[in-house]
């Protein structure tokens, strides 16, 4: 033989003990569960690595990513992740809280901030628009007929004063009761030493001649047979339907004035937020026109109407309106404050980890360690969370990196104690039969061999479990009949929580050809 295919044959055989000790080490059932002939079979005892003089020992290694799978030797996941080693001195003696080195928070970049009570800043958050107050809006309407002779106030947008002149009028019907007041004045005066009978009369026709006028509203020093009209609030004018020579009729509107000193914003809410929307709250509202301004309001009114078609209802904010700055047709962004100025005990909203079924802040202890605790969350704000229980207010949550604590940590570990209390609740239990065949220490499972489970429509195949507790396997040796129950507790966890032997007369229970690392439903 040749020294090429020696050293040729040579590398074959260092490439197929390193590709066996590879399998070796990855070959577990699905779930986490060892092969039963591994070194975790039944009563094993977890192996630690012996270490160096001043190395800390290894346990075993675990999944990155906190799922329930372990190894014995140091191996990567299906992303390429390495496992993380689990040491001798890591153990935990208060249950619950979770343990980094200094040099990974470090790396991590974990940051935390305290607990604070403070007023929420909870927000309704809509779109609105900018209109006139209502109530300060004049329309110019003579009450008798007659032609506009000049305008003083030519131009739609001008402002105005109150008491400037607008335009001047010549009416024959005004001009006729003006003279009329003028005859009997002259006969009143005439009649001063007359009999009562004449002086009543005189007085009637004067009285009748100056309501005709105060009705007209041109009861004012008559200028020759022309009567000005004046603008009756500051402002600026919105409409100008006058031209000088116009015929003008009784109730026709001339000029349409509004004074923009304060403004309405309309809103709409949908109607799942209405109940949280009452007079009096503050509100913030924002003009796209004016970017990084933003106007202070109050809710002053909640319309009654629902519109059947868009689901909403219409809510009014009152604002002041310096400098004209808010002109009527501007969109608005607003942002109606629920919480009120009630302080509440609140987080930033970066520390909650909601998970679907819970929300988990983690409280920093010191030293690296961190305590998963279980809070119920009300109001949501601007970048805070209401916490309605859980917290006492004096803690220090995690901010950032809480997601990384978790995989670093494996905090569904350290949440086993808050799972077994949850999940006990409503979890549904099934009862069964069948044979002890091993468990595995490091991952706390176990493999049964069980009876067929017609409620969940399996067969009688051999699976893995997890378990309550340890101690329901003591003392079985692989082999024993059993009766067992476990619970269905979601995502594919099957707990047992009840276990004991069974004498062993009567047949085993057929098996579906799998092995201890077959997947759950069977093949």
């Amino acid at each position: 033989m040749t020294p090429a295919i020696q050293r040729a044959l040579i590398g074959v055989a260092v490439a197929i003990a390193l590709v066996a000790a590879y399998l070796l080490g990855q070959y577990r059932a699905p779930g986490g569960g060892s092969h039963t002939t591994g070194e975790h079979a039944a009563g094993a005892a977890p192996t630690t690595q012996t270490a160096a003089p001043g190395e800390r020992a290894v346990l075993y290694y675990r999944n990155p990513m906190g799922l329930p799978d372990t190894s014995p030797v140091p191996k990567k996941d299906s992303m390429g992740m390495d496992y993380l080693p689990v040491y001798a001195d890591q153990q935990n003696d208060d249950a619950g809280v979770v343990r980094v080195s200094p040099a990974r928070l470090q790396s991590l970049g974990v940051r935390t901030a305290p607990v604070e009570r403070q007023p929420m800043d909870t927000a309704v958050r809509t779109i609105g628009r900018v209109e006139l107050d209502e109530r300060r809006v004049h329309e110019v309407a003579p009450r008798f007929e007659g032609w506009i002779e000049r305008l003083h106030v030519s131009a739609t947008g001008d402002p105005v004063r109150k008491g400037q002149p607008l335009f001047t009028v010549y009416s024959p019907e005004l001009a006729s009761t003006r003279e009329e007041l003028a005859i009997a004045e002259r006969l009143q005066a005439r009649t001063a030493d007359a009999d009562p009978t004449a002086q009543a009369a005189a007085q009637r026709m004067v009285d009748a001649a100056r309501a005709r006028l105060s009705n007209w509203q041109a009861s004012g020093a008559p200028t020759g047979n022309r009567v000005v009209f004046h603008s009756p609030a500051d402002g600026v004018v919105l409409e100008k339907a006058a031209v000088e020579g116009m015929r003008f009729t009784p109730g026709m509107a001339v000029y349409r004035i509004a004074s923009l000193s304060t403004v309405w914003v309309l809103a709409d809410v949908y109607e799942q937020d209405l109940a949280r929307i009452v007079k009096g709250q503050r509100a913030r509202v924002g003009i796209d026109a004016l970017p990084g301004r933003h106007f202070d309001a109050r809710i002053a009114y909640v319309y009654p109407l629902l519109n059947a078609t868009t689901r909403t209802s219409t809510v009014r904010l009152e604002l002041a309106n310096p400098g004209d700055l808010l002109r009527p047709g501007m969109f608005a962004n607003v942002e109606l404050f629920t919480a009120g100025d009630t302080p509440r005990l609140t987080v930033p909203d970066s520390a909650v980890i909601d998970d679907g079924r819970r929300r988990i802040v983690l409280v920093a202890e010191g030293e690296g360690r961190f305590r998963p605790q279980v809070v119920e969350t009300g109001l949501r704000g601007h970048d805070r969370i209401e916490v309605v229980s859980g917290l006492k207010g004096d803690e220090q949550v995690v901010v950032s990196a809480n997601f990384l604590i978790d995989a670093e940590s494996n905090l569904q570990a350290a949440l086993a104690g808050f799972a077994s209390v949850d999940t006990a609740k409503a979890a549904p239990r099934h009862a069964t039969r069948g044979t002890f065949d091993a468990f595995f220490d490091d991952s706390n499972t176990v493999m049964l061999s069980h009876e067929a489970i017609p409620a969940l429509s399996w067969p009688a195949m051999s699976m893995e479990f997890e378990l309550a507790s340890p101690q329901l396997v003591k003392g079985l040796a692989p082999g024993t009949p059993i009766e067992f129950s476990f619970e269905d507790r979601g995502n594919g966890r099957f707990v047992v929580v009840e276990l004991k032997a069974r004498p062993a007369a009567g047949s085993a229970p057929a098996r579906s050809g799998g092995t201890a690392g077959q997947n759950r439903r069977g093949s």
